[in-house]
């Protein structure tokens, strides 16, 4: 793939499809991306989660309302306002003792937070991504909000969790839960998608 054939089929400029191009021809290769339609989805459901690919990380910048909304078992009204508007708090307690992470006071829940396009999180998640692409990503967590690391760790998320199998049944609200965990946005998913199979079937 070329970078301005990105660029038309993810509506982003041709500077970002050429920062991305490398990766997103690794993740073709990684994913089994060989049909337009695989393609086009891939394209499409990372565009979605990471804002036309410019978000790398997730953000942690709750107020104290948000916290108690987002995350009710483990921030109350009672200690919200300590951890208002502190990502590296709320993510350390926030996901604390669960996805192989460690305890708060470990801070793995900040350190293994969700980075790249499909927002690998936790440390379970960090060391499946270094045994599938032997590279050690537990050790530098911060290559996954890299563009070549977003990229293969969005790949190696498709390919572990079988996606194209929905991409080739046309089954695209499938697809968006095994991605999202329910169908947020998927108008805009269904319309990156047309968009980009357009481009890439001409």
């Amino acid at each position: 793939m070329e970078a301005q054939q990105l660029a038309s089929a993810a509506n982003i400029d041709l500077e970002h499809a050429t920062h991305l191009i490398d990766g997103i021809n690794s993740a073709i290769q990684q994913a089994d991306l060989s049909t337009p339609e695989r393609l086009a989805a891939f394209i499409a459901q990372c565009a979605h989660e990471s804002g036309g690919f410019k978000f790398l990380e997730e953000n942690l910048n709750y107020k104290a309302e948000s916290l108690c909304k987002v995350w009710p078992s483990h921030f109350n009204h009672e200690i919200a306002n300590e951890y208002a508007h502190n990502p590296q708090k709320i993510a350390s307690r926030a996901y604390a003792n669960r996805m192989g992470n460690g305890d708060e006071e470990s801070q793995e829940g900040w350190m293994y937070r969700g980075r790249g396009f499909l927002q690998t999180t936790g440390k379970k998640g960090y060391e499946e991504l270094s045994d599938a692409t032997q590279i050690d990503f537990v050790n530098n967590p911060d290559a996954v909000a890299t563009p070549e690391g977003a990229c293969v760790s969005a790949a190696v998320y498709w390919e572990k969790h079988g996606l194209n199998r929905f991409v080739d049944s046309n089954e695209f609200v499938g697809l968006t839960k095994a991605i999202n965990g329910g169908t947020i946005g998927l108008d805009d998913r269904m319309a990156r998608y047309n968009h980009a199979l357009s481009i890439l079937s001409s």
